[in-house]
């Protein structure tokens, strides 16, 4: 599916609006990419995109990325490293096989909503909200980098 039609204007609203909702629980930051295909390691990918989107720039090192390959079908959620210092090895798991169960159904933007409200729960825990909180990172989704 080409990245242009795996969700729908209104159903980018919903995302965005879910990572709105996620960044208030936690200073925590959030991005969704997008891209047609995945050649090789889809965490590689991932973590190239993470360095193009400068995620790793955030004070406390606790952005996380949504990437998917929308034809390639690759998918992966990664963290930077004040996250990964902080959580458990499987940290992640639990919210990719959420989101994972949504895209097998084709319901790209549930999965999506559903991962990141999931995502903010989790990082409330390790990344408390601080009254001070920038949002650091945008919360557009990405796409073609």
């Amino acid at each position: 599916m080409a990245v242009a039609n795996f969700i729908s204007a209104l159903e980018e609203k919903r995302v965005l609006e879910a990572i709105r909702l996620a960044e208030k629980n936690t200073s925590g930051e959030i991005r969704v990419h997008l891209e047609s295909n995945c050649k090789g390691d889809v965490m590689e990918r991932a973590q190239k995109v993470f360095k193009k989107l400068k995620m790793h720039k955030t004070k406390l090192r606790n952005g996380v990325l949504f990437y998917i390959a929308t034809e390639s079908h690759h998918f992966a959620i990664l963290g930077d490293k004040g996250i990964n210092e902080k959580v458990p090895a499987d940290f992640w798991n639990e919210t990719k096989e959420l989101v994972i169960s949504h895209l097998k159904k084709e319901e790209e933007a549930k999965g999506l909503e559903a991962g990141i409200l999931k995502a903010g729960e989790q990082l409330k825990a390790f990344f408390p909200y601080q009254s001070d909180d920038k949002n650091e990172l945008s919360d557009e989704i990405s796409t073609g980098i």
